[in-house]
């Protein structure tokens, strides 16, 4: 059986930096109030105007060179996002014109911050499945436009950020290297803990001016509910995953980490008895960024010089739905 592996990796955050003191100038917030219940002290926010799909094509470039090959070798893009340029037709229907891949197919998966894992997974599979030989899979968002930055909407608008990481999946050179294992999970009946309610496609017709000018309009999120949730789902994918594939937890060199809120992410480490600095972060600097978040941090990790050809990575996220997965490599 073919196995895969990431043969190329690239990230994109826009320059504009957002601090917590200027999230202040807004809202009854301050930096100290941010940091400690998140570990966020700065966020990147698109300019008005850029799509969450041109983020996305900054990001994809980089990977598509950092693997050695064009973008006219690239046969299937997958593109996960929360953030999506439109409603519809999908967001990798407007990132292939851009790369120059008309007639490639291409695909979204709204998986939110599970979403990347979800993808590689995919894109895993059709590897295996000898279908594609270069897989584009991205993860972009633009959260600065659909976040309610008054006293009302602050715990949820502190902590998001823009950017886009994509990965090049391939057919591996060996069987030891690549993609070792996937574990995806998933449990809707918690959809209302993190969620919008705008897009209510019951209601006829299902935007109005009476429902634009509620916080339907706004992310809600149940802070308590998933915090509590993600912590218990990520150190029981984390002992599942060893459990089956037999590997220990001193024999993985990092987890990656979906970059949501470092409380979450130190608990999770602490309750596995592994040690702090194996759990990677860069939501200081970013803030989550959903989709965007192990993509972003993979490759920030990779062009620090801090994993080797060998290495093994676990990869491990949380989100609304709520979705969760890990994903264990040999990078």
């Amino acid at each position: 059986m073919l196995h895969s592996y990431i043969a190329g990796v690239g990230s994109f955050v826009p320059p504009n930096r957002v601090t917590n003191d200027d999230l202040s100038r807004l809202m009854t917030t301050s930096h100290d109030w941010i940091v400690t219940r998140s570990g966020i002290e700065e966020r990147r926010f698109a300019d008005e105007g850029v799509y969450c799909s041109d983020l996305a094509l900054e990001a994809s470039k980089k990977a598509i060179a950092d693997a050695g090959i064009s973008p006219s070798d690239v046969d299937f893009i997958i593109f996960a996002t929360l953030s999506p340029d439109y409603h519809f037709p999908g967001t990798a229907c407007y990132l292939q014109p851009k790369l120059g891949l008309n007639m490639v197919p291409c695909m979204d998966v709204r998986n939110q911050c599970t979403g990347f894992l979800y993808s590689l997974a995919v894109a895993d599979a059709f590897v295996k499945a000898g279908m594609y030989k270069n897989i584009l899979v991205v993860g972009a968002e633009v959260h600065s436009s659909a976040l309610d930055f008054t006293d009302e909407g602050r715990d949820v608008a502190v902590l998001f950020g823009d950017g886009a990481g994509a990965v090049i999946v391939q057919p591996s050179p060996g069987e030891e290297s690549g993609i070792l294992y996937s574990e995806l999970h998933a449990d809707g009946s918690h959809a209302k803990a993190l969620h919008m309610d705008i897009w209510d496609i019951s209601r006829k017709p299902f935007l109005t001016p009476e429902s634009c000018a509620t916080r339907e309009r706004w992310p809600t999120m149940k802070g308590k509910v998933v915090f509590k949730h993600a912590i218990t789902r990520l150190v029981e994918v984390v002992n599942s995953t060893l459990a089956a594939t037999g590997v220990g937890a001193d024999d993985i060199k990092f987890v990656i980490p979906h970059q949501a809120n470092m409380r979450i992410n130190q608990f999770v480490a602490q309750m596995l008895e592994m040690p702090q600095e194996k759990f990677l972060h860069n939501m200081q600097v970013y803030g989550n960024t959903t989709a965007a978040s192990i993509p972003l941090l993979l490759d920030e990790t990779y062009r620090a010089g801090k994993i080797e050809r060998g290495d093994l990575l676990m990869l491990l996220g949380f989100g609304s739905g709520f979705t969760w997965g890990a994903t264990l490599l040999r990078w």
